[in-house]
């Protein structure tokens, strides 16, 4: 085992837009594969052809190309295991089925869907197994010639995997450890429908991950309690030697109360739990996306990375690449991780710092554009460096430093009533007169200046900075005072304060 070359796949079904729990086993894959020297596979798993959803697949891709978690080979990169998508290989499946069939390991089922429910009906906690399947309409029970006789007339009919009672199955989990289950408590699962032609999940997994040499199968927890049926199919294929070691990540469980992250979740909280945006095409509705949320795909992965696994350490900030470096699957929890979305924002918030002025300028530029400003690089750039530690997103900047590009139209009243005194519209005409003969305009060369005039004065510190901010911002917020007035530069601060004594007396 230790030998073969790692490999890994992600194989999601094109039913819907991508879950973040999806992209969290995607990235841990990735992880698990980039750390050994491995392959990343991308298999498409569209077998239930009654659940595909148009676009879905290439939402997919998109949603990976964003987050930069790049595959080695797969549907739309090419490679020598394929095809990747499961509809295209239904060939391959119907070779493997057959070979079930004709070693006695599966037959044939012709149980109606009513039939089946009527059994359930009249058999509690109803499983179809060894206990049951004798009393069933299928090739064990029926004579040859009558099972024959209903394939040949085009009755739809499934392939069942025959599992014998009394065996012991251990499941190899790189998180759990060993798993041992009683192979009593499986049912017999369907593995092949005739009405589409096409393999349930359980043997198409299997066959793909045989022939794509998969040698680690990492996925939720949710499919933890199919991994015994996967062993006994590869014990019935002769495939021991080759079977991959099973990781089962924990799940992702809502940010309150019990259960598992959900849509509705998001919605009730104001979060999103798709990388992108999402347009059903049939219903319509728009579901949120990271990536138009404003998240940075970093900020995302870096956040994903650290829900249910801990790297050991305090280091919270990772690249893509330090990941790949830090990461050991053992380490994953074995109990469910709380989606802490308050978290995800912190992450944004510190990539926001990590970038540089110039970066977060480009994303901000056409903002600033939008709401109808013509403004330089240069200056776009220097509101940045003032602002940029304030928001988690850069979105944010706008409402928080448009007063940098637009004057005030009028006045937050509360912060007019506590910081706009009966001698304020004095005082600020004398600043007007100080600031009027100040050369350099600089935050170095007004600063002395107007602090010692203040002091000379015998007026509160306090008093002079909070009216001369509410005549240049409109309200009670920004950075130092002297960044702004040296930004806006001499005139329009003049401006500005002519302005406000004007209209607050």
């Amino acid at each position: 085992m230790s030998e073969r070359k790692v490999r890994v796949r992600f194989a999601p079904s094109p039913t819907g837009p991508l879950h973040i729990g999806g992209v969290r086993t995607a990235l841990f894959n990735y992880l698990f594969a980039k750390q050994h020297g491995g392959d990343f596979v991308f298999r498409i798993e569209d077998t239930d052809s009654h659940r595909f959803v148009p676009g879905a697949e290439e939402y997919i891709i998109e949603a990976f190309r964003w987050l930069g978690i790049k595959f080695d080979e797969g549907v739309s990169f090419g490679g020598h295991h394929g095809p990747y998508r499961q509809s295209e290989r239904r060939e391959i499946y119907k070779e493997y089925v057959s070979r079930l069939l004709d070693e006695g390991k599966a037959y044939y089922a012709f149980d109606t869907p009513e039939e089946l429910e009527a059994k359930r009906g009249e058999v509690q906690n109803f499983q179809y197994d060894a206990r049951t399947r004798m009393q069933m309409r299928n090739s064990l029970t029926l004579q040859p010639a009558e099972w024959e006789s209903l394939i040949a007339d085009g009755q739809q009919y499934t392939v069942r995997f025959k599992v014998e009672p009394g065996q012991e199955i251990v499941v190899d989990d790189l998180i759990r450890g060993e798993v041992h289950v009683k192979s009593d408590i499986l049912d017999d699962k369907v593995l092949y429908k005739s009405a589409d032609e096409l393999p349930t999940y359980h043997l198409a997994n299997i066959v793909d991950d045989h022939l794509m040499e998969i040698t680690h199968v990492i996925r939720g927890e949710e499919w933890l309690p199919s991994a015994p049926l996967h062993v006994l199919l590869y014990r019935a294929f002769g495939w021991e030697d080759t079977m991959p070691r099973f990781a089962h990540l924990p799940l992702l469980l809502k940010p309150e109360g019990k259960g598992k992250l959900s849509k509705r979740d998001g919605d009730r909280l104001g979060f999103p739990v798709f990388p992108l945006e999402w347009h059903d095409p049939k219903s319509g509705e728009v579901s949120s996306g990271y990536r138009e949320s404003g998240y940075f795909p970093e900020a995302v992965v870096n956040f994903l990375a650290l829900l249910g696994w801990n790297p050991g350490t305090e280091q919270e900030l990772f690249s893509l690449d330090e990941l790949v470096g830090a990461f050991d699957i053992t380490k994953c929890s074995k109990s469910g991780a709380k989606f802490d979305y308050q978290k995800g924002i912190w992450f944004n918030h510190e990539y926001i710092l990590r970038k540089t002025d110039d970066e977060i300028a480009g994303l901000f530029a056409p903002i600033v554009a939008n709401n109808g400003i013509d403004e330089s690089m240069e200056r776009i750039t220097a509101v940045v460096h003032l602002m940029k530690d304030r928001v988690s997103f850069v979105r944010e900047l706008w409402p928080l430093c448009s007063f940098f590009f637009i004057a005030p139209t009028e006045y937050d009243e509360k912060t007019v009533r506590k910081r706009w005194k009966e001698y304020s519209a004095r005082q600020m005409a004398e600043l007007m007169a100080v600031l009027e003969g100040i050369g350099d305009f600089s935050i170095e060369g007004q600063e002395p200046v107007v602090l010692k005039w203040v002091e000379d004065k015998g007026y509160k510190l306090g008093d002079v900075m909070n009216a001369f901010r509410l005549a240049l911002v409109g309200e009670g917020k920004g950075p130092g005072m002297f960044d702004i007035s040296a930004f806006l530069g001499k005139q329009e601060t003049l401006r500005r304060l002519r302005k406000a004594i004007e209209v607050l007396k």
